[in-house]
């Protein structure tokens, strides 16, 4: 039980630089006899396929550190009969033969290109092995025919840099390029250059859970666990965090939350590698801010538990990195990008009155009692209704106990996210505990209908053009019928935009239309504004934007929460739409002697009134 608790410990957020790497976690898995949290990678059989081709092509993986890259080298070593004791080397570059109906080849294994490749300060050619290697790969990969196949592990950041620091020849300039061509279409292949390229940071964060905390829960470790009997105070006894925590995790609501969490992430462009999960995974079950690294071992549990400070080490505030310090918590990936949710800092009247007069008032008690005071583990414990009660008391007099009891108070607003029954969603507004509003309609009636082949509901279309509208003119238009293009009459961005060019109607009309649009390879939503079928403009409607519009059309100004970066996207967006309505103008041929200019106003009902002005050119 103690050797896969402490064991499990290492994929935690300890202060160990190469704790997660897999060769460490590999030679201690080998030490200690203890299976490493394993499952099929999403890339793995693919991989496999291009060697066990008849005639294999090289092959780059990239992607962010912690993606697997390292992993799946040695599943195709593995697979080709390499030697695990050279695998087990410190060498980045290993190399194995292997016979092929078309003839032997030389398979060259770079695992790690960033710790290969010359440092900075050093030229490819003080190395000349490393040189003629990485030459020979630009080399086969445009020749007919190579006997030299790669394998290569890089990160993407700086994957085009090592190429670019070569002597520059003609296949090293076309390599550079192909690299970055593949990088940027986010492709795997291109016509005539004999290479497959995986960026697995193009993955689903949300997927890859789904592999993760399978294989975490039913890791054979936690069987060792219940096989002991243990007691009140001993580790996985009745009261142990680690249990409860770990039984917590194998509930199916709490799986979706934090699934859907990271689903979110996955649409706001924010992936997270195979390691930041097992991190969020093994940091849920063993956080605790009284800890050694405020991780658990097993010997700190008797003492958390002597000192009644179980409730610490609450799942629900693990998940966001609660049990961390602040400078730690906003250096972790995962917690850093779980941070933007705001969540158990997002509130609402109902949620915050549930949680401090539920034990008291008679409105709220049954809502409380549903969702509180039944947790008798990490709900209603002494320590919070103590702190609730000199909270409630003490009001602005003490500055100690109101500190302490918001703490207490933002790991409840957490519970409740985990808690909160599916059924009750609606009901209790359970995304009014997070930043985004808009974030339950955005995944359940635009990503999961348009990926089923389903429209979105013209309601929430017309909501979004509203939104456009308001940011496009700066004045608060209630239409969602048209979207408007209007300019200040030199400047297409300025705040406030009221000579009108033209409006484009939502409903298709003569080729007109506005309509929300899905790549379902991406899984990414686009807003598209056509003026015809061939000439149109799209923009990805993210999280972010989707819930930054919303906000906009529902209470008419900017949310103070959300960066001008929305705003300022919304507003490049429409002067690529103008910059096409122009050339349509130009193309029509619509050149007058008079220039009617029509000014925007609006009725006290938010509808645009056109006032028109002649000019005689």
């Amino acid at each position: 039980m103690k050797k896969w608790i402490n064991f499990l410990r290492k994929y935690g957020p300890i202060p160990r630089g190469d704790n997660m790497y897999d060769e460490t976690i590999q030679r201690l898995a080998r030490r200690t006899k203890i299976k490493p949290i394993l499952f099929e990678h999403p890339y793995q059989e693919i991989l496999l396929a291009c060697f066990r081709d008849d005639a294999p092509v090289s092959v780059i993986l990239t992607g962010t550190a912690g993606d697997g890259k390292t992993h799946l080298c040695r599943q195709v070593w593995n697979e080709l009969g390499g030697e695990t004791d050279k695998w087990a080397s410190d060498d980045p570059y290993l190399f194995l033969e292997k016979e092929y109906p078309t003839g032997k080849k030389n398979i060259h294994f770079i695992r790690d290109l960033s710790g290969w490749v010359p440092q900075q300060g050093s030229e490819w050619s003080d190395h000349p092995k490393k040189e003629l290697i990485i030459n020979t790969f630009c080399n086969s990969i445009f020749a007919e025919k190579s006997d030299d196949i790669f394998l290569i592990a890089g990160n993407d950041g700086q994957l085009v840099e090592s190429f670019r620091r070569l002597n520059h020849s003609v296949n090293v300039e076309e390599t550079c390029r192909a690299i970055e061509d593949l990088l940027v279409e986010d492709r795997q292949n291109l016509d005539g250059v004999r290479l497959q390229f995986f960026n697995l940071s193009r993955g689903s964060s949300a997927y890859l859970f789904d592999q993760a905390v399978k294989a975490f829960i039913e890791h054979e470790g936690w069987l060792e666990c219940f096989k002991e009997e243990a007691s009140d105070t001993e580790v996985f006894g009745p009261r142990c965090p680690i249990r409860y925590n770990y039984e917590l995790l194998k509930t199916e609501l709490v799986q979706k939350r934090i699934r859907v969490l990271l689903e979110l992430c996955d649409h706001n462009g924010f992936h997270l590698p195979i390691r930041q999960i097992l991190l969020l995974l093994t940091n849920a079950v063993l956080g605790h801010p009284n800890a050694k690294d405020r991780v658990m071992r097993a010997v700190d549990v008797p003492k958390i538990i002597q000192e009644k400070q179980e409730a610490k080490g609450c799942l629900y505030n693990n998940v966001f990195g609660g049990n961390l310090s602040p400078r730690r918590r906003s250096s972790i990936t995962v917690f850093n990008y779980f941070s933007r949710f705001q969540i158990g800092y997002e509130t609402s009247n109902r949620i915050d009155n549930i949680l401090i007069f539920g034990g008291e008032d008679e409105v709220f008690s049954k809502l409380y009692n549903l969702l509180v005071a039944n947790d008798k583990f990490y709900g209603e414990d002494k320590s919070y209704i103590k702190a609730k009660k000199d909270y409630l008391e003490a009001a602005d007099e003490n500055e100690e106990s109101t500190e302490r009891f918001l703490e207490m108070l933002i790991r409840q607003r957490r519970g409740l996210f985990f808690k909160i029954p599916e059924e009750k969603e609606s009901e209790y507004k359970l995304w009014s505990l997070t930043v985004f509003k808009f974030a339950g309609e955005y995944l359940n009636h635009v990503i999961n209908r348009l990926d089923r082949g389903k429209k979105v509901k013209s309601k929430i279309l017309s909501r979004l053009v509203t939104g456009v509208n308001r940011i496009f003119t700066g004045m608060l238009i209630n239409d969602g019928r048209y979207v408007y293009l209007a300019t200040s009459g030199n400047y297409s961005q300025a705040k406030v935009s009221r000579i009108f060019l033209d409006k484009i109607s939502v409903h298709p009309s003569k080729g007109e239309k506005v309509s929300i649009e899905y790549d379902s390879q991406k899984k990414r939503a686009y807003l598209a504004v056509h003026f015809s079928p061939e000439i149109y403009e799209i923009i990805e409607l993210n999280l972010v934007r989707f819930e930054f519009l919303s906000r906009v059309a529902e209470d008419g100004a900017l949310p103070a929460s959300f960066s001008k970066e929305c705003y300022e996207d919304i507003l490049a967006f429409k002067s690529r739409l103008i910059g096409k309505h122009e050339k349509l103008q130009i193309e029509e041929g619509l050149e007058e002697e008079y220039i009617n200019l029509k000014v925007l106003s609006l009725t006290t009902k938010g509808q645009t009134d056109e006032k028109i002005i002649t000019v005689q050119l």
